[in-house]
């Protein structure tokens, strides 16, 4: 098969599914990885896909956002989102004292917040509260204030709460990254409060699906270099990562599960 055959229907790939992996791409070929990122960068030079960390994705996909379902319990879950869960998880450690993002990727972690040691959980969802309440292991801490229809507590009130609070880890997340913007969320409230939270950890670890790196939302909250670290997941398009790494941030990508 010519290199323009190969291209055309890697191409076709992408257009049908929204993306394409370098294992899909060997499989489907019989070649390198390395021969196929070479094909997907001659593509994204001709301005036809973006690359990723994984693959390639529609160069329009960069600024899509999962819906904002907060019905936990039906909402849609993406891997991408399940696996940066899982690796946030990972970065407890035992006695440690932790703020858990009260979105989407906090309620993705209750399955693998670890169960056989003791730490205290600080939170700003009473939907998270409810379900924490059957972990023996940790102690839970709810920030007060005013609630949001969507369950969650960031006003004024919650604010001065974690204000007077140490965290030897914060696991947070936001609305969009850049490394010229940093992180930015909705409003202005919802910054302040994530402001606080940062300026008392000890570690700060930033939970990014690729999807969200590479835009910027309403308001900023804090310099992308504020984090230790950055985790995010193989749809991230790699310009974004060595943006981020350029400013001296230790970036994760969560790997796909086979």
């Amino acid at each position: 098969m010519f290199i323009e055959e190969r291209h055309e229907k890697i191409l076709e790939t992408i257009r049908k599914k929204g993306k394409i992996t370098i294992g899909e791409i060997t499989a489907s070929f019989g070649i390198s990885d390395e021969s196929a990122r070479r094909d997907l960068r001659m593509l994204e030079q001709r301005g036809l896909c973006k690359r990723t960390h994984g693959g390639a994705i529609i160069p329009g996909q960069v600024g899509m956002r999962p819906p904002a379902d907060r019905e936990f319990e039906s909402m849609p879950v993406f891997d991408t989102y399940r696996e940066i869960a899982r690796a946030g998880a990972k970065k407890i450690q035992a006695g440690d004292t932790v703020y858990l993002t009260g979105g989407s990727l906090g309620y993705l972690m209750l399955e693998y917040l670890p169960r056989n040691f003791p730490y205290t959980l600080v939170i700003n969802s009473v939907d998270l509260g409810k379900m924490l309440r059957g972990f023996d292991n940790v102690e839970v801490y709810l920030a007060g204030g005013k609630m949001r229809q969507s369950g969650s507590l960031v006003d004024s009130m919650a604010t001065e709460f974690v204000s007077r609070l140490h965290f030897d880890l914060c696991l947070i997340t936001g609305a969009g990254l850049t490394a010229e913007f940093g992180l930015s969320n909705g409003t202005g409230e919802t910054a302040a409060f994530q402001q606080a939270v940062i300026r008392n950890s000890r570690r700060k670890c930033l939970l990014m699906p690729g999807v969200k790196v590479g835009t910027d939302a309403f308001v900023k909250v804090c310099d992308a270099d504020a984090f230790d670290e950055v985790i995010t997941d193989w749809e991230c398009v790699e310009e974004h990562i060595l943006r981020l790494e350029e400013k001296g941030l230790h970036v994760t990508v969560a790997e796909e599960v086979k």
